[in-house]
């Protein structure tokens, strides 16, 4: 699936964007923030869009995001290259990064 910078409320970044699906009153949302600005920190070309899964519900149904927190990894193009529930672990989402920003975004 490939979403667009209307979608998100940011525009993607040049070579991926992480894109959180979080709520309120989620614990490991706040985890998941902390983990993914230090990912997207370290990366040149990298956006982040940290959405509230009530203020988007018809694009979390779209994707069919049911839990939160829900971190998307799109590469360049906004192509959905990966997906994970939970916290994910710093390597995690660095190795994942590092997969959409290999994809090129002209293909």
């Amino acid at each position: 699936m490939r979403l667009a910078p209307s979608d998100l409320g940011v525009p993607l970044g040049e070579r991926a964007t992480v894109v959180q699906f979080s709520s309120t009153f989620c614990a490991p949302c706040r985890s998941t923030r902390y983990v993914v600005e230090r990912a997207v920190a370290t990366r040149d070309g990298v956006a982040y869009a940290d959405l509230d899964i009530a203020d988007h519900l018809a694009l979390g149904e779209r994707l069919a995001v049911d839990v939160t927190p829900t971190v998307l990894v799109l590469d360049a193009r906004g192509d959905v290259v990966r997906r994970a529930t939970g916290v994910p672990t710093l390597a995690q989402l660095r190795s994942a990064l590092d997969s959409a920003s290999s994809v090129d975004p002209s293909a």
